[in-house]
């Protein structure tokens, strides 16, 4: 059983989470110059939960829906008939629960009591991606909230907490590498739903769902998932140049050119789960390599 429940959580997401923590992480250090360890972790938290919330959400609301019965991907818990659909819906607003014990711990810590509403907002907007009647993600909007969610709001957000907490008192400006950081989080993770869309677009029209991707047909939605994948490349220039030790992220343009090959070359589902797979594993090691070159210049 504990097998299915790893498998339902998607892991292979979950660095789509990891990346704007470790930006906002990197970001906020310019202004800093300090570290808050606890800070990191509740935000990670967060941002995991929230995720991990999302999938089973997601495979619930799919599930009882029958959206997941033509689907070509790896079987999910509710529309594959392993686990029954009131407990994947218990474990989705678990999920979110422990997202919003994290989220209270960040707000009495930095006493942000507004923190509350943008975590209900965050548990809402996660829920009606496929729940509720009218659910954005059948109607072609799933990217667009994608790409502010878990990458702006992860992004600054994490930045934010990161400088309230060093000086306990309320900072008004937006920080402009955080800006750039969560536009680069954001197209990665948006990339990832863009291919997986991309994968299920056959499905996804006999079902009824009207994702982005059925709307703009395969040709077009492979050109913004190449889009998303190399912005990113690009969007970085100004920080590595000005700042020579964020240079290192430029070692996975490889991985994206493999990764556009394989999504332009596809033929079958499991090529597109790889080029997805790719695509979050990227997610992170950028991060992982902006979030250096950050404290590099920094400490």
């Amino acid at each position: 059983m504990l097998k299915l429940w790893i498998k339902g959580a998607r892991l292979r997401t979950l660095p789509l989470a990891v990346a704007p923590i470790l930006i906002g992480c990197g970001t906020s250090s310019r202004i800093t110059n300090h570290f808050d360890l606890g800070l990191a972790v509740l935000a990670l938290l967060v941002a995991l939960f929230l995720q991990i919330g999302v999938n089973y959400a997601n495979d619930y609301s799919d599930g009882i829906r029958g959206t997941d019965k033509n689907r070509v991907g790896p079987a999910r818990l509710t529309g594959g008939g392993l686990v029954a659909p009131g407990k994947v819906k218990l474990a989705a607003f678990i999920s979110f629960g422990l997202a919003g014990v994290a989220g209270l711990a960040i707000t009495v810590i930095t006493a942000q009591w507004w923190f509350i509403a943008v975590g209900l907002v965050c548990v809402v907007t996660a829920w009606f991606y496929t729940g509720g009647k009218k659910p954005y993600g059948y109607a072609g909007f799933g990217e667009v909230v994608v790409f502010v969610f878990f990458g702006l709001l992860a992004t600054i957000g994490t930045d934010y907490i990161q400088i309230v907490g060093s000086n306990h008192t309320q900072f008004s400006d937006v920080n402009p590498f955080a800006v750039l950081g969560g536009v680069i989080a954001g197209c990665f993770a948006t990339a990832v739903l863009l291919i997986n869309n991309i994968r299920d677009i056959e499905t996804d029209k006999l079902s009824g769902k009207k994702t982005l991707s059925t709307r703009i047909g395969r040709k077009a939605s492979l050109v913004l998932f190449a889009l998303f994948v190399w912005t990113p490349f690009v969007l970085v220039i100004p920080l590595w140049l000005i700042m020579p030790a964020i240079f290192i992220v430029n070692i996975l343009v490889i991985m994206a050119v493999i990764i556009s090959i394989v999504a332009v070359t596809a033929k079958t589902p499991k090529e597109l789960i790889l080029a997805l797979q790719l695509t979050s594993y990227t997610s992170l090691l950028f991060a992982l390599g902006l979030c250096w070159g950050l404290f590099t210049i920094t400490f």
